[in-house]
C-alpha cells in the first residue's frame, strides 16, 4: 500500500470517528449547566412566574368582598351665596364621616369566589409547571441542534478534505495518463458538491447556535455530551397512563373547569339577598361662623356628632334579566372548560404515543445506521483496494465516500432526534420537571411562597419591592460563526 493510500484511508476513518465522537475539551458545557441557564434566566419562563405571582393576588381580592371595610371623608364648605329664606349669615363648614361596614350573608358569592381564586391559583401552577417543561424541552433541543450540526460540519469538512486529495491524486494520474480528463471532470464535480454542503452546514450551525442563545441566554462553548435518559417507560400503554396521572396541561385545564363551577355558583349567588351591618359616625363643626342675625339667640352651638348602628338587606327583586344572563354565562364559559379539558386529555394522549413512538422509531434507527455506516465504511476501503488494482474506477470511490457520509449524517441525526423524543416524552408524562432532573432544593423557584404571603395579607398598604427582570438579554453576545474547534 502507497503512503497516499494510507492518507486515504486515514482521513476516511477520520470522518467516522472524529466527527461522531470528538475528543471532550478539558473545560464544556453540559447539559445540565444550560438546563440551569435556562431554567434562572429564560424571558418565557420568568414571565409565566410573574403571571403565577399575578394570579395569586386573586384570592386576597376575592377574601376582600367578605371582610369589613372602613371609610372615612372630610370636607371643609365655605357658602358663597346666602339663602333668601334663611336668617343666618354666609357660614363655613367642617365635615367628618367614618363608616364602617360588615358583610354578614352574601348567599354564597364570596365563598364561591374565593374557592375559583384559589382553584386558579391550582390551575397556574399546572401551567408554571407545563412552561418549565417545555422551556426544558426547547432547551435540549437547542443543545442537540448545536451538537448534531457541529458533527456534520465535521462530516462535510472531512469530506472535503478528503475529496481535495482524492482530486489531487486523480490530476497526478491524469498526467501519467493513468485516467482521464473524464475521472478528473467527475472529482471536480463532487469537490464543487460537497464544498457548498459544507457552506449549508456551517449556515445552520450558525443558526442552531443563535436559538441556543435565545433559549439558553448565552452561547455555546464546547458542549458536552448529554447523559443517559432515566425514567423512560417500558411501554406505550405505560406513558399513556403516566401522562393521564401527571400531566401539567391536563390537571391545569381540569382545575380551571372546576373553577368555572365556582363562578357559577357565585353568579347564582346574585340573585340572593345579602346582608350587612353598618356602623356611621358623623362631626360636623362651622368654625364659629353660625349665627342668626334677625334673632337674639345667644349660645348658638358650633359643632356637634352624630352616630348610627344598623343591619342593611339588600334584596334584588328585578334587574331586568341581567342576574339571569350572568348565570348562563358563566354556564356556558363552565362548559366550554369541560369541553377544553377533554380536548386536552385527547392532546395528551395522542402527543404520548407520537414521543413513544417518535423516541422507539429513532432508537431502531441508531441500530440501522451504525450497521450502515460500518457496512459503508468496509465498502469503502474494498473499493479502494479493488480501485488499486483497477477493478474499480474513481466514480466508484467517489459513489462509496458518499455513501460513507450520508450514512453518519443519518446516524448523527437518529441520536440527537432520540435523545430529543425521549426527553419530550418525558415532558408529556411530566417528568421533566428541575425535582426530576435533580436540581437542588434550594436552586428550584417555589410559587406556593408568594401565594402563602399573599392570601394572608389584610393591609391595605402592602406591596412585593419593584423587581427588575431576572432574564437575561443577548444584545451583547457576538454574532455566531459557522466554525468548529
Amino acid at each position: 500500500m502507497t503512503g497516499r493510500e494510507r492518507k486515504q484511508r486515514l482521513l476516511a476513518g477520520l470522518l467516522l470517528t472524529g466527527a461522531l465522537f470528538p475528543p471532550l475539551p478539558a473545560s464544556a458545557d453540559d447539559l445540565r449547566s444550560a438546563l440551569a441557564a435556562a431554567y434562572n434566566t429564560n424571558p418565557t419562563l420568568q414571565a409565566q412566574r410573574a403571571q403565577q405571582r399575578a394570579t395569586d393576588e386573586g384570592v386576597p381580592l376575592a377574601r376582600a368582598n367578605g371582610l369589613p371595610s372602613l371609610t372615612a371623608s372630610a370636607s371643609e364648605t365655605e357658602f358663597v351665596k346666602q339663602n333668601p329664606l334663611s336668617g343666618s349669615e354666609l357660614p363655613r363648614m367642617l365635615g367628618a364621616n367614618a363608616t364602617l361596614t360588615v358583610p354578614v350573608y352574601s348567599g354564597g358569592g364570596v365563598r364561591n369566589a374565593i374557592h375559583a381564586a384559589e382553584t386558579r391559583v391550582q390551575a397556574g401552577k399546572d401551567d408554571l409547571r407545563a412552561t418549565e417543561g417545555n422551556v426544558f424541552a426547547q432547551a435540549v433541543a437547542a443543545y442537540l441542534d448545536v451538537m448534531r450540526t457541529e458533527a456534520i460540519v465535521r462530516l462535510n469538512k472531512a469530506q472535503v478534505d478528503t475529496l481535495k486529495f482524492d482530486l489531487s491524486m486523480t490530476s497526478d494520474r491524469f498526467q501519467i495518463g493513468d485516467l482521464t480528463r473524464t475521472d478528473v471532470a467527475q472529482s471536480q464535480s463532487r469537490l464543487a458538491v460537497a464544498q457548498g454542503n459544507l457552506r449549508t452546514a456551517e449556515a445552520n450551525l450558525v443558526s442552531a447556535r443563535e436559538t441556543y442563545i435565545q433559549i439558553i441566554g448565552k452561547p455555546p462553548e464546547n458542549l458536552a455530551s448529554p447523559p443517559p435518559l432515566t425514567g423512560l417507560p417500558a411501554s406505550v400503554e405505560d406513558a399513556v397512563g403516566i401522562a393521564l396521572d401527571n400531566s401539567p396541561d391536563l390537571s391545569g385545564a381540569r382545575q380551571r373547569a372546576k373553577a368555572a363551577g365556582y363562578d357559577v355558583s357565585s353568579a347564582r349567588a346574585s340573585r340572593l339577598p345579602k346582608v350587612s351591618l353598618f356602623a356611621d359616625g358623623n362631626y360636623t363643626n362651622y368654625l364659629g361662623s353660625l349665627s342668626f342675625s334677625n334673632l337674639a339667640i345667644d349660645g348658638i352651638p358650633q359643632h356637634y356628632t352624630a352616630a348610627d348602628v344598623g343591619v342593611r338587606a339588600t334584596i334584588p327583586l328585578y334587574q331586568g334579566g341581567g342576574l339571569s344572563a350572568q348565570v348562563r354565562q358563566a354556564q356556558a364559559i363552565e362548559n366550554q372548560a369541560q369541553e377544553q379539558s377533554i380536548g386536552t386529555e385527547r392532546a395528551v394522549i395522542a402527543q404520548a404515543r407520537s414521543a413513544w413512538s417518535t423516541w422507539k422509531a429513532a432508537n431502531d434507527v441508531i441500530a440501522d445506521s451504525q450497521i450502515a455506516v460500518d457496512s459503508a465504511q468496509l465498502s469503502l476501503e474494498g473499493v479502494r483496494a479493488e480501485n488499486s488494482v483497477g477493478n474499480r474506477t474513481v466514480l466508484d470511490i467517489l459513489n462509496a465516500e458518499q455513501e460513507l457520509v450520508n450514512a453518519q449524517v443519518t446516524l448523527v441525526t437518529a441520536r440527537r432526534n432520540a435523545y430529543v423524543a425521549g426527553f419530550n416524552l418525558l415532558v408529556t408524562m411530566g417528568r421533566a420537571q428541575a425535582r426530576d432532573l435533580g436540581f437542588e432544593d434550594a436552586a428550584i423557584y417555589d410559587p406556593d411562597r408568594h401565594y402563602q404571603q399573599a392570601r394572608h395579607t389584610l393591609w391595605d398598604w402592602g406591596e412585593d419591592p419593584k423587581t427588575s427582570p431576572k432574564s437575561t438579554r443577548t444584545v451583547d453576545t457576538p454574532a455566531q460563526s459557522g466554525s468548529i474547534p
